[in-house]
């Protein structure tokens, strides 16, 4: 569960460093054939005065094999004895069980729903505290966002606070932003001064980015800052808690 504003910003990161031990790490996610001890026979010979049949060829039908799924870790880490992760998952196409979410057409009654725009492929947030994903209850594909392809610039600018519980505004939280590119880092200040930082860390062969810090139970939000990469403030936002 998790609270959550759709906005602009322009920052992202992906590590944590403050409270506990944080590390990061990235992993975007045939044997030749065994003929050793096997023998083919030969077909027997055609009686005389018969042409021998050609072989039947046989050519199996090759299933196309799917396109594989890349899986970022963006940041993990332990807080007082509670481990996170957060992981971002691209799916080059629409996964097969998976629903366009559709909108019927403002203005218009009865009128046919229709998906928000063109779709061709997943992105997924998966979030883990203490070996729990969060938003488990709604199935494989909660915290799941279709888009155009690998570089569909509508996902960016994003950012929430993630939870087990009460929608991400209590008990142990993840702050979990999907910036700008320009954005190398965030700043999270806690309001006894903590000082949590992330690094923005990319999907491979995509636009899809983002930067994660753990909030310890019982800790609220002062400040989020980003930065880009000459350590340049980009924004500034003080309504997090």
């Amino acid at each position: 569960m998790a609270v959550s504003f759709i906005r602009k910003v322009g920052v992202a990161g992906a590590a944590v460093a403050a409270v506990g031990g944080i590390s990061f790490g990235a992993s975007a996610f045939a044997t030749g054939p065994g003929s050793a001890g096997h023998h083919t026979a030969a077909p027997a010979a055609a009686p005389r005065g018969h042409k021998a049949a050609a072989p039947v060829a046989h050519e199996a039908a090759a299933k196309p094999a799917a396109p594989k799924v890349v899986r970022q870790l963006i940041g993990k880490g332990e807080v007082h004895g509670t481990a996170w992760s957060v992981t971002l998952e691209f799916h080059p196409t629409l996964p097969e069980g998976y629903d366009i979410p559709s909108f019927p057409p403002s203005g218009v009654k009865d009128a046919p729903s229709t998906p928000a725009k063109k779709v061709t492929a997943l992105v997924c947030q998966r979030m883990v505290i203490d070996g729990v994903r969060v938003d488990h209850q709604g199935g494989p594909w909660a915290d799941c966002q279709p888009v155009d392809g690998a570089h569909d610039p509508g996902r960016s600018g994003e950012a929430g606070l993630w939870g087990l519980h009460d929608k991400g505004t209590s008990g142990f939280r993840l702050f979990v932003a999907n910036p700008e590119s320009q954005v190398a880092y965030g700043v999270v200040i806690l309001a006894d001064g903590t000082r949590l930082t992330a690094r923005t860390v990319t999907v491979p062969g995509t636009a899809y980015r983002a930067w994660a810090v753990a909030i310890p139970q019982g800790r609220t939000i002062a400040s989020v800052d980003q930065y880009d990469a000459r350590d340049h403030r980009i924004s500034h936002e003080t309504e997090w808690r």
